[in-house]
């Protein structure tokens, strides 16, 4: 049975002795709040529920690589364009940030009010000046490398710490394509070191992002902001399983968790911070009151979004390498980042990641480029395409509807928590987005010299919304900070408080907010603690 937000859930008698914060989640985000609030003198406890990786304990495979991911069983996913949930996870310290591909793109300044400029979607509260600093020292603090002159697109701010990755054979034939068509690239900014810094390697280029970086290359949580929090005085506890956010005379309270026993506790706290995945906080709003905690507006779960995805594949007659380079991309072109309907005829704009690393199984895999072929069919390809295919992904604008929502079902895990439901369907803008970049990419594969070139299925990326900031109670969830409008002590640290997602993978724009939020957090704690 849910408690309403005014019950006082008794203290067990494994109760915890109270903290100053909370933090559910150990990815980028709970790691960034925990280390800020450890410096600013704060008694912080983490709570993740996967395990407690270390850098020593990822491996380069694929197969090994899904068990940092995991609680796919947690979510069902419905609608005609249904979102793609489990790629997205992250199950352990460092969450889904030990599996991403470190590329690190800055918002544009028009992508924070469209709303305004062209009537579509919503604005956030607020814009890219206010993001600027942070997007400056989240690339100092992880280490960046990239070409900022290059990056003719890219909105002011300071240069990459870091020169750009080598290019490698597979970059450099996808480019030429873009240059037969004119259409500029430049080097791929990424959060991943081409020298040494901070203490950790250099990339060695193997290709193996998506497994986990097991020699620190790529600034993930466990080289750069857990061990800072940890050494800040933040403890993290793992096996932990939140349940509710407990909340008395208008406050939160604390959480209630399962650990990895099965032993119920209540951990009490001055402030709590939601920074678990970004469909697991408005399930856990949604289970710690009747009718939702911190849900006045109504609007928790509501305004699920996420990237329109499309891969391009095309065969070359000379050897790509394609197992060689980052996963997430060589290459950049954002010629079509405007989302202006002028353009185009649609709202919406997107970028092409060129160049993307692939192995020979998995879901990103040479093979799922073509799931039509098996048996002898299959393995002809696979002997051409290991040496010979080319790859590059679409990322473009997604669909922001208060019709696309997580909602809870009578279903339960293992802990009687509801499984959530993810409804989710595309207008008629993301279709229209998907068809024109769809015959750019074939244009572009055949311009740079590929014999056979296709499309893979339509599929989503980057799963944003469903605790959307705003400046006002009705029409939002939080503040620009993350503070909740109904719980002053409430924050949310996740891209679920993402209003829109332009068209740019989110983890950058995710650290600069957080480290802005904590900021908050630390120079106005005694307003709210």
């Amino acid at each position: 049975m849910r408690a309403t937000s005014g019950d006082a859930i008794g203290r067990s008698p494994s109760g915890d002795r109270a903290v100053d914060a909370v933090i559910v989640g150990a990815g980028y985000a709970g790691s960034i709040v925990a280390r800020e609030l450890a410096r600013a003198g704060k008694r912080v406890l983490v709570l993740e529920s996967g395990p407690d990786w270390q850098s020593r304990d990822l491996v380069s495979s694929q197969i090994w690589s899904r068990r940092l991911r995991g609680g796919t069983g947690l979510y069902r996913s419905q609608g005609r364009d249904p979102v793609g949930i489990g790629f997205n996870l992250g199950r352990g310290m460092g969450g889904a940030g030990i599996h991403h591909y470190a590329g690190w793109f800055r918002m544009h300044a028009a992508d924070f009010d469209v709303r305004t400029r062209y009537g579509w979607q919503l604005d956030w509260p607020l814009g890219y000046d206010d993001l600027r600093p942070y997007y400056d020292r989240a690339q100092r603090d992880v280490g960046m490398s990239g070409d900022a002159r290059a990056e003719v697109w890219r909105p002011p701010g300071a240069p990459y710490p870091l020169p750009p990755l080598p290019l490698q054979a597979h970059g450099r034939i996808l480019k030429r394509g873009f240059d037969a068509l004119g259409l500029r690239t430049s080097p791929a900014p990424q959060a991943i070191l081409s020298r040494p810094y901070k203490g950790r390697p250099a990339c060695d280029l193997n290709g193996w992002c998506d497994s986990g970086c097991s020699i620190g290359a790529l600034g993930n949580p466990l080289v750069t902001f857990i061990p800072e929090a940890k050494q800040a005085g933040a403890e993290f506890r793992t096996g932990i399983h939140v349940l509710r956010v407990l909340s008395r005379r208008g406050r939160a309270s604390g959480v209630e968790y399962v650990d990895d026993r099965g032993r119920r506790h209540v951990q009490e706290a001055k402030v709590v911070v939601l920074a678990a995945f970004a469909l697991e906080t408005p399930r856990l709003l949604l289970n710690s009151a009747e009718g939702g905690l911190a849900n006045s507006s109504g609007l928790v779960g509501r305004f699920i979004h996420v990237h329109a995805l499309l891969s391009l594949y095309g065969l070359f007659a000379e050897r790509t390498d394609i197992g060689r380079g980052p996963t997430g991309a060589q290459l950049l072109c954002q010629e079509d980042h405007d989302s202006d309907p002028a353009k185009g005829g649609y709202f919406g704009g997107y970028q092409w990641l060129i160049g993307t690393s692939k192995k020979p199984n998995d879901l990103a895999g040479i093979a799922m480029s073509r799931a039509d072929l098996d048996g002898a069919r299959l393995d002809a390809f696979m002997r051409r395409a290991s040496g010979h295919l080319a790859s590059m992904d679409l990322i473009g604008t997604g669909t922001v509807s208060a019709d696309n929502r997580l909602t809870l079902l009578d279903e339960r895990d293992e802990h009687g928590m509801p499984i959530a439901m993810v409804t989710h369907d595309h207008d008629d803008n993301a279709h229209a987005l998907q068809d024109a970049a769809l015959a750019q990419g074939l244009e572009i594969m055949h311009a740079a010299g590929a014999t056979e070139a296709w499309a893979g299925a339509r599929a989503t990326a980057h799963i944003m919304g469903g605790t959307i900031m705003g400046n006002h109670p009705r029409t939002s969830v939080v503040t620009s900070h993350g503070q909740t409008h109904d719980l002053e002590n409430l924050f949310i640290a996740t891209p679920g408080v993402f209003p829109t997602g332009s068209s740019v993978n989110p983890t950058f724009t995710q650290v600069a907010w957080t480290l802005r939020s904590a900021e908050y957090m630390t120079r106005h704690w005694r307003d709210f603690a």
